[in-house]
């Protein structure tokens, strides 16, 4: 019997003991919190920001740093601290309630390490604007509660890792302006909650996903990315608000984005695009931001393209587009930008345009427009007033300057070069106080340059070249009545006409009334006396 006791004594003394071994192991592999932070504090190069981070103060206190109710960190908001170092030394084992972790703008780099997916708790990681280089880890598909990744800025290489698929909560996915290759994942499909995702300024390669439709916000633009874009199908519900695809090498036609009614901005400038403009981008009446240039497109612009009254950028510059501007386009009464330059657009510009009370960028130069440019309607609040460019050179523009170019006040920027412009340059240019930039140059102009304010400082004499008919400063030519238009030379013949009149006016009179004195015997008398009198005063004063 006292075999079987000692050895029941003995297997409860090492139960105890070992009982005793596990609170003292688990204390050693999770190291607190502040112990953590200090650590890591202690391996960046300048910390100068963390300075309340010490022993002598609870971990709560420290600076961007925050706790639940249970005194656990669950966020730690480092952002723009001029932070520099990496990330190794950061045991994130220590933050087992940890949910947001912003390092944002800082000095941060080296490779991203893979611990960092042991925060099981995160629900956003925000590591943009830094330094890390190196591939994304493909750990971070581990983080099931992860809603938002931010690694924009930053110089990272590879291939997306396919196992970011499986964060099935992930709302915003960012990752622009970095070195990534490779091509998008179709298992991105499966992220149901995926809103956001901005990959532009990459290397990325390959075809769009069917599911593209399904975000909110979409950015590829600047990378490499090929195909036709598949057509988003009108009984799907669409729910873009914003689709960048600009600076790719996409192909085919325009896409038809049926059922996208709530899309405000739109960019597929500078892919290769070959199509006409599908006139059912008048179903997004909420577009704000239409840029199509830098592309193959041909055919007229849809009329129905008036339908977008909320419109403030149109860019339709750069592609092969025919035929006049549609009657209804002085619909666009918020239109900020206008760009539809390097077309090849023809008929006349329309003459509402001068009721576009908003814009402020004009460009419809290199096309065949003709006729005339319009003159504002006397009594009509123009405006225009607030443009600061229009650039209507190399068309076919035959017609004066309109005498109101003066009323456009902010005008920084006129070019109406390399059209069949004659006439004078009107004098209420010198109104212009802001003009910077001119150049009226290969037009058929004549009379004297005007001068006077603003435009004095314009001095390059090439911008009014090959006009036969200029003379004045900054030209090398001298003004004189033969070489001034016909609308200067009558009001310079109209000038002499009246000091011809004053002076025979004058003369005239004088005559009268000397006529008068000499002729009626009452005048004669009275003059004669008159003499006599003062000669009679002055003699007596002498």
């Amino acid at each position: 019997m006292r075999k079987p006791t000692q050895a029941h004594l003995a297997g409860t003394a090492a139960l105890f003991l070992l009982a005793a071994a596990i609170p003292a192991t688990t204390v050693a592999v999770l190291p607190s919190e502040a112990d953590a932070l200090l650590a890591w504090k202690a391996s960046l190069i300048d910390a100068a920001a963390l300075s309340s981070w010490t022993r002598a103060t609870p971990v709560c206190d420290w600076h961007r740093v925050h706790c639940d109710n249970k005194s656990a960190v669950v966020e730690l908001r480092l952002y723009r601290l001029g932070l520099s170092g990496g990330l190794d030394t950061l045991d994130t084992v220590a933050f087992p309630a940890l949910a947001y972790l912003d390092l944002s703008i800082n000095h941060l780099g080296g490779a991203i390490p893979a611990s960092i997916s042991r925060l099981r708790s995160l629900e956003s990681l925000d590591l943009s604007n830094n330094g890390f280089n190196g591939s994304i880890p493909p750990q971070l598909g581990d983080m099931p509660n992860l809603l938002s990744l931010r690694l924009d800025n930053n110089s990272l290489v590879g291939a997306i890792p396919r196992q970011l698929c499986s964060l099935f909560s992930m709302k915003y996915l960012h990752m622009s302006n970095n070195q990534l290759s490779g091509g998008l994942q179709n298992c991105l499909c499966n992220l149901q909650n995926l809103l956001v995702i901005h990959l532009r300024n990459n290397r990325l390669t390959g075809e769009l996903p069917d599911c593209w439709w399904n975000l909110q916000s979409m950015n590829l633009s600047n990378n490499s990315f090929s195909g036709e874009i598949p057509a988003a199908k009108a009984n799907h519900n669409c729910s873009l608000f914003t689709l960048y695809l600009a600076r790719n090498a996409f192909v085919g036609d325009v896409p038809l984005l049926l059922g996208c009614t709530w899309l405000v901005a739109l960019d597929i400038s500078s892919n290769r695009f070959n199509s006409s403009i599908p006139p059912q981008l008048n179903d997004m009446r909420g577009l704000n931001d239409l840029r199509l240039h830098n592309n193959n497109l041909v055919g007229n612009i849809p009329h129905q393209l008036c339908r977008l009254i909320s419109i403030t950028v149109l860019d339709l510059s750069n592609n092969r587009l025919t035929g006049d501007l549609p009657d209804c386009w002085c619909n666009f009464q918020v239109l900020l930008f206008m760009d539809l330059s390097n077309n090849r657009l023809t008929g006349k510009l329309p003459d509402c345009w001068w009721s576009l009370e908003a814009l402020l960028f004009m460009d419809l130069s290199n096309n065949y427009f003709s006729s005339k440019i319009p003159a504002p309607v006397a009594n009509h609040n123009c405006s225009l007033r607030s443009l600061y460019l229009i650039n209507l050179s190399r068309n076919h523009l035959s017609c004066r300057i309109p005498q109101g170019i003066g009323s456009l006040s902010f005008l920084e920027i006129l070019d109406l070069s390399s059209n069949q412009l004659f006439g004078n340059i009107p004098q209420s240019i010198t109104r212009l106080s802001g003009l910077n930039t001119l150049n009226v140059s290969n037009n058929l102009l004549s009379g004297k340059i005007p001068t006077g304010n603003q435009i004095q400082t314009l001095t390059d004499p090439s911008i009014y070249s090959n006009n036969s008919g200029l003379c004045g400063f900054p030209l090398n030519i001298s003004c004189t009545n033969t070489s001034l238009a016909p609308d200067e030379r009558n009001g310079e013949q109209e000038d002499h006409w009246m000091y011809y009149c004053v002076i025979a006016g004058i003369v005239s009179g004088l005559w009268l009334w000397f006529g008068m004195l000499f002729t009626v015997k009452s005048w004669r008398c009275g003059f004669l006396s008159f003499v006599d009198g003062m000669q009679c005063k002055i003699m007596k004063k002498l």
